[in-house]
């Protein structure tokens, strides 16, 4: 029985230096280039294989409706640094940035899909830094690696 999809909140938390190649591509693909840049993406196999490539220099989990929105109000950017608005949101086809954040929640469009769109949320250091060593799994009490519904607390800390 196929699982089913779910919309992910990818964050990249850890930087550039001593990267092997694979990794670099890896991260170039997900297109998180920086620090604290977070990606919108679902869970096909596709997609969780490179995390899981690159599982020691981001985290991820499945984000909610409410703070997709909140990514999109807060974070959401359009070519030429322009904030996302209902007025985009119309354009593409929904009536507001409510619509569009469920229809991407339901995974009825893909977030990097959406025209004039900054396929990346750039997001602050979370506030009173991150609860753990970047170099450990979140498991093991650290910040990387997938931690589920606990990402929604940490888009809030980067917001």
């Amino acid at each position: 029985m196929a699982e089913k999809r779910k919309c992910l909140a990818v964050i990249r938390v850890r930087g550039a230096s001593n990267l092997s190649p694979d990794a670099e591509k890896t991260l170039e693909g997900l297109r998180l280039n920086r620090n604290c840049h977070i990606i919108l993406t679902d869970n096909r196999p596709s997609f969780l294989g490179m995390l899981k490539k690159v599982r020691n220099l981001v985290t991820w989990g499945e984000i909610t409706k409410e703070h997709i929105l909140l990514l999109l109000r807060d974070r959401g950017r359009l070519v030429g640094n322009r904030k996302l608005s209902d007025a985009y949101a119309q354009k593409t086809g929904y009536q507001t940035l409510e619509e569009l954040a469920e229809a991407l929640f339901k995974l009825e469009v893909e977030f990097h899909r959406l025209p004039e769109i900054k396929p990346v949320f750039r997001a602050h250091p979370p506030k009173k830094g991150y609860k753990g060593k970047i170099k450990k799994s979140y498991a093991a009490g650290g910040v990387t690696g997938y931690r589920g519904e606990a990402i929604n607390k940490l888009i809030e800390n980067m917001i």
